[in-house]
C-alpha cells in the first residue's frame, strides 16, 4: 500500500466545537440542530461534512469511471448530492446516506453502469460498505 495524500483535521468541542484543517481551508464552528437538541446555530455538523466529502469524492469517482469507459460527461454539469441521515433505533445511534447523482448527457442505462461502477471505486463507498444503508439514485432531469 502506497499512502498518496494524508488530511489532518482537528475537532475540538465535540458536536457544540470548533473544526480545523492543516493549513486552514476547514476552519469553522460546529452546531446541533435544533431536531437533535441544539440550538440550531449556524455552524456545520458532522452530518454535513461527511456528505459534503462523500458527495465530492463519489463525484469524482464517476468521472474517472466515465473517463475509464471512455464516455465524455461535462464535469461543470456533473453533480452527486448527499443526504446523511443520523438515525436511531433500539441499538442505539447509525447513519445512512442517500446519493442523487445527476450525469449530464448519458442514457439511463449507461447512467446506472457508471452509478454502480463508482460505488465499487469509490473510497468512501469502500468505507461505508456493510456498514450504513447508501442508497444510490441517478437523475435524469434536474
Amino acid at each position: 500500500m502506497k499512502t498518496l495524500y494524508e488530511a489532518t483535521t482537528i475537532a475540538t468541542g465535540g458536536r457544540k466545537g470548533r473544526v480545523e484543517s492543516e493549513n486552514s481551508p476547514v476552519n469553522f464552528d460546529l452546531s446541533v440542530p435544533k431536531s437533535m437538541g441544539g440550538d440550531g446555530g449556524d455552524g456545520a455538523n458532522p452530518e454535513q461534512l461527511f456528505g459534503a466529502a462523500y458527495a465530492a469524492c463519489f463525484g469524482g469517482a464517476l468521472q474517472a469511471v466515465a473517463q475509464n469507459e471512455g464516455i465524455d460527461i461535462d464535469d461543470n454539469e456533473l453533480s452527486v448530492t448527499a443526504i446523511i441521515g443520523f438515525c436511531k433505533d433500539d441499538d442505539g445511534f447509525f447513519l445512512e446516506a442517500t446519493l442523487d447523482c445527476y450525469i449530464p448527457g448519458v442514457d439511463l442505462e449507461t447512467g446506472e453502469d457508471l452509478v454502480e461502477k463508482a460505488h465499487e471505486m469509490c473510497p468512501f463507498s469502500k468505507a461505508t460498505r456493510d456498514n450504513i444503508t447508501v442508497t444510490l439514485n441517478l437523475l435524469l432531469d434536474k
